[in-house]
């Protein structure tokens, strides 16, 4: 793939992370700062399982992104429910920033094409290909849906 106008996840957090220092946004600097260190954290991990030495990819990135969102929506709502509603502000401050880095999440129609597409593509006939399905899912669209949902969804299209 050529170089194109898509800088690379780690650029543009790299770049994003110069700018609130420049800006001085504390709140946005800091949530960059964590999820810089969570992919250092990554880097250093597959580097010990004899990974390459450039670091973890983009879609390895965007798994960590996903989580720290997931993360962060459940603490904001344990501190809705404990009536502590500026720190569930705090969270979904955190949750903006991180969710700038992310592909835009896919509709309720979009994933249920998508989850016939990639059916179809492997020939999927039965349960014992759901591995297969959800491989080809994740592959494409990575930090676009809810993985978890998605798992029930397969499953039931698999065993009708």
């Amino acid at each position: 793939m050529g170089m194109g106008k898509r800088m690379n996840l780690r650029a543009r957090i790299g770049a994003a992370t110069k700018q609130a220092m420049k800006d001085k946004d504390a709140t946005r600097l800091s949530t960059l700062r964590l999820i810089n260190a969570a992919i250092k954290d990554r880097d250093i991990a597959a580097r010990g399982e004899g990974g390459e030495g450039s670091g973890v990819d983009d879609a390895e990135i965007l798994s960590i992104l996903g989580k720290m969102v997931k993360q962060r929506r459940e603490s904001a709502r344990t501190y809705e429910e404990g009536g502590r509603l500026d720190l569930a502000q705090q969270e979904e401050a955190e949750i903006n920033v991180i969710e700038e880095f992310l592909p835009r999440r896919l509709s309720e129609r979009e994933v249920d094409t998508a989850v016939e597409n990639a059916v179809s593509e492997v020939g999927a006939t039965s349960i014992r290909d759901m591995g297969r399905v959800m491989g080809v899912l994740k592959a494409r669209h990575s930090g676009q849906m809810d993985f978890g949902a998605v798992g029930s969804k397969v499953k039931a299209r698999l065993a009708g």
